[in-house]
């Protein structure tokens, strides 16, 4: 029998002081809403939403995350997630509404060809870096 999945969620570790801002910061810049905050075996979750995207915060980090990469290309480490996707309907608008936010782009925007996507990167205020995407024209 084959194994079926569907996406659920994406998991940031946070500190418990950087929780606050980090829901802000998803909210103000990226349009996401919380949908649920509590506490479960000594950590605070919170779960922020955007459409059908669900983002989970999990306040129980020890340090904080190294200084963010401002070059995506530059940013690789294996010992790390890379970044996580967030497709969008019209990139370009998307890119504007950003940098009017004064959230700086760390990679694009660029057309991949072999995908038919054209892309951009971001990072939140923690330095997790966020691939933007959408269909080229």
């Amino acid at each position: 029998m084959a194994m079926t999945f569907s996406h659920d969620h994406v998991g940031i570790s946070v500190t418990p002081e950087q929780l606050d801002a980090t829901i802000q910061w998803y909210a103000s810049k990226l349009g996401f809403a919380l949908q649920q905050r509590f506490d479960s075996h000594g950590t605070t979750f919170a779960f922020i939403v955007s459409g059908g995207v669900k983002i989970e915060l999990l306040a129980g980090a020890s340090r904080r995350h190294e200084a963010p990469a401002d070059d995506v290309l530059a940013s690789m480490d294996p010992e790390r997630l890379h970044h996580f996707c967030l497709a969008v309907d019209d990139l370009d608008a998307t890119v504007s509404q950003l940098r009017d936010s004064d959230v700086p782009l760390i990679g694009g925007p660029m057309d991949v060809a072999a995908i038919g996507q054209r892309i951009a990167f971001i990072t939140d205020n923690l330095g997790n870096i966020i691939e933007l995407t959408a269909r080229q024209n």
